[in-house]
């Protein structure tokens, strides 16, 4: 019987570009635009300045996005993939928010301006890595996150390495020998929630650069093992031990059902989860409500966003850091109630500290609803206690930009051109 690696194996070393749909290739295209302006945007930060200065990297020829130097693929790919998932404004997918684009596009591009590979060998990896990264992300659903583990960082060290072998070519064996180092690769907890720090920035980086190194192992002959998604020591026994994996949904249906057809695309620069709350927040503002209205605040949430959104609720409502605010329900809700937005200008070190959003994050709190239907379904649901004793109420019944009401192609362009102008 084969294992789930060999079944993977089997499928990507036959699959070209003309085999996938054109609902796939639409958010393969869509995940380049987005992927590659969010690199840019980030071409300046501190924390990019920093990795430029601390990581080891070599010449080459592989671009590093805004930056006129170039470098060795591996470099490139942890640099790339920092920049554009560092703003926490990618590309996500409901059932498990794993960022693909952040992870699998800077892997393939780097590799294939290094090998000089085509177009379409370098779109099909793109798609393969994304396929892979989903369908995990599915299996796992909240496993990942329970363990202390960031989803991106370990699926996407499974998923860059199928990119990579997929666009390099590689034969059935070794795809399977590399999906078998990737697992030992992969890496990254979510401690980042304590104190705001930068790790979570450098996950899809590092899972890009790690499945570069997983697939050219692999195609040297390294042997890594078969079992390493279903084994009694895998991928999942490891990483989500409070899971029983459905094999079916991880490997069946391959080439006829697409979940790289239903990604997510963010219209704010913060934690998926926190999107439909900062809908309700921007639709109260829109009907009138100011903050210096409200006494209180109440928003219904799921379970499985508590540890990440919301506790404990005093560091949520004080974030340390603006990135750390990007993962705070309070002040999410906070800057799209008083600013309309959450964007890329409301995540700053001067706006976290201001005295109005602090005075709004005070009167913000949780309750766990226990038919939410997280993570089948990302909604936000807050009712604002007026002076005046009346409650408002606003519901968002899904994630924009997700499957229920996808951004279009001139969106996201138009994203991607905000982003690239930053």
């Amino acid at each position: 019987m084969s294992t789930v690696s060999e079944i993977f194996a089997d499928w990507l070393a036959g699959l070209d570009r003309a085999a996938i749909p054109q609902t796939a290739a639409a958010g393969v295209t869509d995940t380049i635009i987005d992927t590659v302006a969010l690199a840019f945007a980030a071409r300046e930060t501190d924390y990019i300045a920093a990795l430029r200065n601390g990581w080891q990297g070599a010449p080459g020829t592989a671009t590093v996005f805004g930056h006129r130097d170039t470098c060795d693929p591996v470099t490139a790919a942890m640099i790339n993939g920092t920049a554009a998932h560092g703003e926490d404004f990618d590309n996500s997918y409901e059932g498990c928010p794993v960022h693909s684009g952040t992870v699998v596009v800077p892997a393939v591009l780097a590799v294939a301006e290094a090998r000089g590979l085509s177009g379409a060998q370098a779109f099909t990896g793109i798609a393969a890595g994304i396929e892979i990264m989903c369908r995990m992300g599915a299996v796992a659903g909240t496993g990942l996150h329970k363990a202390g583990f960031h989803p991106t960082a370990v699926v996407g060290t499974m998923g860059a390495t199928a990119a990579v072998g997929v666009a390099l070519g590689l034969d059935r064996a070794a795809l399977a020998r590399s999906f078998g180092l990737a697992g030992s690769m992969s890496a990254g907890i979510i401690e980042y929630l304590a104190d705001g720090s930068w790790t979570k920035r450098m996950h899809a980086g590092w899972a890009a650069q790690a499945g570069i190194r997983a697939a050219e192992m692999g195609a040297a002959g390294f042997a890594g093992p078969l079992s390493v998604f279903e084994g009694t020591h895998g991928f999942y026994a490891a990483f989500a031990p409070s899971i029983k994996p459905d094999l079916e949904l991880l490997a069946g249906d391959l080439g006829s059902r697409w979940e790289t057809a239903q990604l997510s695309f963010k219209p704010y620069a913060c934690g998926t989860m926190c999107q439909p709350f900062v809908d309700c927040a921007i639709d109260l503002a829109k009907r009138g409500i100011k903050a210096d209205d409200i006494t209180a605040m109440s928003c219904k949430v799921g379970e499985g966003t508590v540890h990440r959104l919301w506790e404990p609720l005093a560091l949520k409502r004080r974030p340390p850091t603006a990135y750390g605010a990007k993962f705070s329900g309070p002040y999410c809700i906070a800057v799209g109630l008083i600013d309309g937005d959450a964007g890329l200008a409301q995540f700053t070190d001067a706006r976290i500290n201001d005295p109005a959003v602090q005075a709004l994050t005070d009167k913000i709190s949780f309750e766990i609803d226990p038919e939410n239907e997280y993570p089948r379904n990302y909604t936000g649901h807050i009712a604002a206690t007026l002076r005046d004793g009346s409650v408002i109420e606003a519901f968002q019944p899904h994630l924009r930009g997700g499957t229920h009401e996808p951004m279009t192609r001139d969106q996201i362009t138009a994203k991607a051109r905000a982003n690239l102008a930053y």
